[in-house]
């Protein structure tokens, strides 16, 4: 009975870590997107009435780039496999190239959209911020795993 009940208690209390890490996985997601948002809104100047028009387009976009690179960082892992056999890595290549593709398709696509709402100029700053945004984050994050930001590419 002691047994039980012990290993219900670890149960339990393993649930309760997974659940807080998932919160404040989830929560570092939101802060990271709320800082994305404010940068953009601030770099691009956006009027109100270009907000409005300007962030469901947008958000649109970013789900579905977002979704064609984790697709990519989800081959790109896999293919880490060294008992793949050759036509496996070489299926993995071109699905790969395909979805790069796909993502460059998507943003001219989208480029077109952009420029319904906002102008040519904000649109050029729009890329701009996001590089700057994803070396800052980068930045940010490889100083908080106390890594060096000069580091060497090793070979996996």
């Amino acid at each position: 009975m002691k047994k039980s009940a012990i290993i219900i208690s670890l149960i339990c209390f393993i649930f309760s870590l997974n659940v807080k890490a998932q919160d404040e996985h989830h929560k570092g997601k939101e802060k990271i997107k709320a800082a994305k948002v404010g940068l953009i809104t601030n770099r691009l100047n956006l009027t109100e009435e270009q907000a409005k028009g300007f962030w469901p387009v947008y958000n649109e976009f970013d789900t579905k780039r977002w979704e064609i690179r984790k697709n990519i960082r989800q081959i790109t892992a896999e293919s880490r496999n060294t008992t793949s056999s050759e036509d496996k890595i070489l299926s993995d290549l071109k699905e790969i190239l395909n979805l790069k593709q796909k993502d460059v398709d998507l943003e001219k696509e989208y480029m077109s959209k952009f420029l319904k709402v906002i102008n040519v100029r904000q649109v050029s700053e729009l890329y701009k911020t996001e590089q700057l945004f994803n070396a800052m984050l980068f930045n940010r994050l490889n100083k908080k795993d106390g890594k060096d930001e000069k580091m060497k590419m090793e070979r996996p």
